[in-house]
């Protein structure tokens, strides 16, 4: 499946956050989510709300090892 990148960084926080996830505010622009004992750390975008691909990537990836499927 193509990447998007018009996906706001604060939905990819909330779809977490609504799975269960803890999130950890670090420094500056910096994010942790823990989610069944596993970890996404990211940094939020400075510029704009939408997110890279690569953080959209990474939580796929993150979701794909906790078996959480769309």
């Amino acid at each position: 499946m193509p990447t998007r990148a018009s996906i706001a960084f604060g939905e990819i926080e909330a779809l977490l956050m609504a799975l269960g996830a803890e999130k950890t505010e670090r420094e500056g622009s910096r994010v942790k989510l823990t989610l069944r004992g596993v970890e996404w750390r990211a940094h939020r975008p400075h510029f704009g709300k939408e997110a890279k691909k690569y953080p959209v990537e990474q939580v796929r990836e993150f979701l794909a090892a906790l078996e959480i499927k769309p």
